[in-house]
């Protein structure tokens, strides 16, 4: 996912994520969100999470009706903006995977690969 980080409030953004309530990190960790990261690149945000669970909506929804993530967001989406429609109330938007690193074990071994095309 991908966000725009407001030039204005980009020490406000930093400094909260330097450090994140305990209270919104242990509400992630019950809706089953682990690893989770969030990238700078200029005034980009990259966010990614691996899920463990097996409704995200249902576990996005417990996030959202939680009172300190609520008041956690309503700190850190001002600091945010839609990187497409920075009018829009929407501010992380998704990314699509364009590729992933092929498990070990689905790697082909010297030898095995198939002959290149002539």
């Amino acid at each position: 996912m991908v966000t725009r980080l407001r030039p204005e409030r980009r020490d406000d953004y930093l400094r909260l994520h330097a450090a994140v309530w305990p209270s919104v990190e242990r509400m992630l960790r019950e809706a089953n969100i682990r690893n989770f990261t969030i990238f700078l690149h200029g005034d980009l945000l990259f966010g990614y999470y691996e899920y463990t669970g097996e409704d995200h909506d249902a576990d996005q929804a417990r996030i959202a009706a939680d009172p300190e993530s609520q008041r956690w967001w309503a700190l850190t989406d001002p600091c945010q903006e839609s990187p497409t429609d920075p009018g829009s109330a929407v501010r992380w938007e998704p990314m699509h995977e364009v590729w992933h690193l092929t498990p070990d074990a689905a790697v082909p071994r010297p030898g095995d690969e198939p002959p290149l095309p002539r």
